[in-house]
């Protein structure tokens, strides 16, 4: 979940497995609740999430979507260049 806390806040672009994205985080709650939406620009793929910080850890909550692909989608976004 480091990734995801050190993205910026607000909407820019980014890259994951090559393709484009328009990238839109917020955080709720004084930080203690972030949603993240991406999509996929010239393409179909979308990516919706949300993160809470609990006392026991970070809970990830994709929305309709594999955990797997949310992980996978993260692991690889870096900011457009």
């Amino acid at each position: 979940m480091r990734r995801l806390a050190d993205w910026p806040e607000g909407t820019t672009r980014g890259i994951s497995d090559g393709r484009g994205y328009m990238v839109s985080k917020t955080c709720f709650a004084g930080g203690r609740s972030t949603k993240l939406v991406a999509t996929e620009l010239g393409g179909t793929d979308y990516i919706s999430l949300n993160v809470y910080d609990l006392r026991r850890g970070p809970l990830l909550k994709p929305c309709e979507m594999p955990e797997q692909k949310v992980i996978a989608f993260l692991v690889d976004l870096s900011a457009e260049k």
